[in-house]
């Protein structure tokens, strides 16, 4: 399984042209084909990005809800609003659309970083009010995600 790593810091112009970074570009490379989805975040102003393989795992989880229950569906629906694939354009830019590029609020300074098998764009403004925590909030909340996790268990 691949996993993106790093944050970087970049641009995003007025028609919503986002400049990877080189060894994110490279990164994308090594998840087979060159198709991403974007999407809104569930939980936070910003937006996620997918290779296709991770994301139609995911789907396929989100397929198995019952459609004919009324919070299914609207989940399903609320969950997919505004998706889109990109693929990187011959310069390594992927185009964001203008309503994806609304929702999370980006402007001209950008801030992209990994989160596992996605990454995550934000504008640098949002994403440096997120991540500014307490050590005690962070050590807090470390614990209570990953506190009754064994590692010795095989993954």
């Amino acid at each position: 399984m691949n996993n993106f790593i790093g944050t970087y810091e970049c641009k995003i112009d007025d028609k919503g042209r986002l400049k990877l970074p080189s060894s994110l570009a490279k990164q994308m490379e090594n998840f087979g084909g060159d198709a991403f989805v974007v999407k809104r975040s569930v939980f936070q102003p910003c937006l996620e990005v997918y290779p296709m393989d991770a994301w139609e795992k995911l789907m396929m989880k989100i397929n198995r809800l019952n459609r004919f229950q009324k919070k299914n569906a609207d989940f399903i629906r609320s969950f997919t609003a505004g998706l889109k694939t990109v693929e990187p354009d011959t310069v390594g830019r992927l185009q964001i659309s203008k309503d994806l590029t609304l929702y999370a609020g980006l402007s001209k300074e950008v801030v992209i970083t990994s989160a596992g098998e996605l990454f995550e764009i934000w504008d640098k403004a949002a994403y440096e009010k997120v991540i500014m925590t307490t050590e005690a909030d962070f050590a807090n909340l470390a614990e209570e995600v990953m506190g009754d996790i064994s590692f010795d268990e095989e993954i």
